[in-house]
């Protein structure tokens, strides 16, 4: 018996492939299939492959395309993909004899890579300028608590005392390196793969230079079996997003806890705050938990390019095209979400100060200073005064003693135990060494805790954070006269 098999589509196939991918490619790609059809057929026309009658019938008939409201958006079944629909109309508007010249030295492969780059590009761009406003909101609010002392913790427990500019400091640091992340995978992504045609590139002398410029690329792609089966431009998105959500998630986790009433460093503006339906004295930080949950959204899609690209051919697949849409474009646009949603909490962010003086001493976090102290001026061996002050505090805690409660006299008689003699210092030199922010302000070393040291840090930032609005600047621009540039080369063909 012979089997014909259904006509294409499958009605399974067309439901769970065919549609969702074509709702997909009307959202991030209708507007670069447009523009690169319109580059394409200025090339062909400016590389003598096709004459000025042809190239003026695809630009009119892509036009007419581009403001039918109906036209090419609409699912046709039967009809394999957006190029298809978008193929068909065109051949419609300018006729058989023009309309189908338009695939002259190119093939859907280097299209379609083609557009995926270009529709990652503003997403990018989006979540750099993004990254740029949180850095200048964190940035102001740092230079508003220079001298807001606060506990610095490490493994969960209050270590030293540092101050707010410090640790935000630390946050910027952070952002500064995933923005250059951001932009390392805006540059590897913005190549054109043009002109690679299936994978061997085309017998036709296309331009590949000029196609690439009038699309606002940086550079050409060199080699054409890698301009089609490359994914290290998603990788390194995904790279750079990865790394950005373990960061933010590490902050939100410090600002969840800051949040309790346990730690009272923070009050979340009402703004942001949910009640419970039970329990009148609530005050649910909400938005921290989306922006947790959201966190963790955008590295499981990270992660999922990775997984998705890790074991494929290299070489034309779906993997790397309409499979992976959720993936790249969720990834991307969950990352403006996140940090625009961070802008707001930090610009109406309220920081109870003098709480946090108070618990920048409680647990004992200034008696490393006091250690030092006893070096400098008592002339012990480090280890002789860190165990003296390791006894100091045992008895502390034993006996239920305040930092506060610590006097010369407990210090000549634990050093006594301790090192076989009694080491004097007054205590106003004790009282000296345990204030947290004499601590601070002897922290004076480039980057440290001292105002004046984070003061000098937060220049720092914002010099390397006027550069990246430069860069920013830059490169919209660049994208902004490339249209413009694509457009005039338009307007000279069909106004001929």
């Amino acid at each position: 018996m012979t089997h014909t098999g259904r006509a294409f589509p499958h009605p399974v196939y067309e439901q769970y492939v065919l549609q969702p991918f074509f709702r997909d490619a009307l959202t991030y790609y209708y507007q670069p299939i447009l523009a690169a059809n319109k580059a394409h057929a200025v090339m062909l026309y400016r590389s003598g492959i096709i004459d000025h009658a042809n190239a003026r019938a695809l630009l009119d008939a892509l036009h007419a395309i581009e403001t039918d409201e109906q036209g090419a958006t609409a699912y046709q079944s039967g009809v394999e993909d957006l190029f298809f629909v978008i193929e068909n109309a065109l051949i419609k508007a300018a006729g058989p004899a023009y309309g189908g010249n338009l695939q002259l030295g190119r093939s859907r492969n280097d299209l379609g890579y083609a557009l995926t780059r270009l529709a990652i590009r503003p997403l990018q761009l989006d979540t750099i300028r993004a990254l740029l406003d949180l850095r200048a909101i964190i940035l102001a609010f740092a230079r508003q608590h220079l001298a807001t002392l606060m506990p610095g913790y490490t493994h969960t427990q209050p270590a030293q005392p540092t101050t707010m500019a410090h640790y935000m400091a630390g946050v910027l640091a952070f952002l500064e390196r995933d923005t250059r992340r951001m932009w390392f995978a805006y540059a590897t992504n913005n190549a054109s793969p043009l002109g690679a045609a299936a994978l061997t590139g085309t017998g036709f002398p296309v331009d590949r230079d000029l196609s690439a410029a009038l699309l606002g690329f940086d550079a050409v792609m060199a080699s054409t079996y890698d301009s089609i089966g490359a994914s290290d431009n998603l990788t390194d998105v995904a790279g750079a997003l990865s790394s950005l959500a373990v960061n933010l998630s590490r902050f939100t986790h410090d600002m969840l806890f800051w949040a309790t009433q346990e730690s009272g460093a923070i009050r979340l503006d009402d703004s942001f705050i949910q009640i419970s339906s039970i329990m009148p004295q609530k005050r649910n930080p909400v938005v921290l938990e989306h922006i947790r949950a959201r966190a963790s959204r955008m590295l499981a899609q990270a992660q999922g390019i990775i997984v998705q690209c890790h074991n494929i051919p290299f070489g034309d697949t779906q993997d790397i095209e309409d499979e992976i849409f959720p993936l790249l474009f969720g990834s991307l646009e969950t990352s403006v979400e996140i940090l625009r949603l961070y802008g707001a909490v930090i610009e109406t962010l309220h920081v109870n100060v003098e709480h946090l003086r108070q618990r920048a001493i409680a647990g004992f976090t200034t008696v490393t200073e006091l250690a030092d102290t006893l070096v400098r001026e008592a002339g012990l061996p480090f280890r002789q005064a860190h165990s003296i002050v390791s006894a100091m505090v045992t008895h502390a805690l034993a006996h239920d003693l305040a930092p506060g409660d610590l006097t010369g006299d407990l210090l000549a008689r634990i050093s006594q135990e301790k090192i076989g003699h009694a080491v004097q210092l007054s205590d106003a030199a004790l009282r000296e060494a345990l204030d947290p922010a004499a601590f601070v302000h002897k922290r004076s070393g480039y980057g440290g805790a001292a105002p004046a040291a984070t003061a000098a840090v937060l220049d720092q930032i914002e010099a390397q954070l006027a550069a990246d609005r430069d860069t920013y600047d830059r490169a919209v621009a660049r994208l902004e006269q490339a249209a413009h540039t694509l457009q005039r080369e338009i307007d000279a063909i069909t106004a001929g």
